[in-house]
């Protein structure tokens, strides 16, 4: 009798911790958001607005965009797709112009030697943490 009243107390344990685990949105925005701050807070501020001239230590010669408006600027929706893309490989430039935006798939598999689907799950969180930035 003590032995089922353990096993079925260890197995509402383990229910109970597992529902207080965060949801997977809500993990990916904490970590999107911890690589914001680590990665394009120095380009895009803080909060996200941009505008602030780059670090001398840029080659950058622009402002970096406001990323809170990019709901507002793709027609009230947020363009997941877009984001991930740019993040991944970079902003499309004309033929000669160096691209502004750093391609963070690359360098997130040069220098922290993350295989493609960590990239993949980075890429995301940020995605997600930008999307929870948004302006309303």
């Amino acid at each position: 009798m003590l032995c089922t009243l353990a096993v079925f107390a260890g197995f509402f344990f383990a229910l109970h911790n597992r529902s207080k685990k965060p949801p997977a949105k809500e993990t990916a925005v904490t970590e999107g958001a911890r690589l914001y701050k680590q990665n394009c807070a120095v380009c895009h501020g803080n909060d996200g607005t941009g505008g602030a001239p780059p670090p001398s230590s840029s080659r950058f010669t622009t402002p970096a965009p406001d990323l809170t408006t990019l709901s507002k600027r793709h027609g009230g929706k947020f363009p997941t797709e877009y984001v991930g893309e740019v993040l991944r490989s970079g902003v499309k430039m004309p033929a000669h112009h160096l691209a502004e935006m750093p391609v963070w798939g690359t360098i997130f598999k040069a220098t922290t030697k993350a295989d493609d689907a960590q990239v993949t799950e980075r890429i995301a969180d940020i995605t997600a943490y930008l999307e929870s930035i948004q302006a309303k």
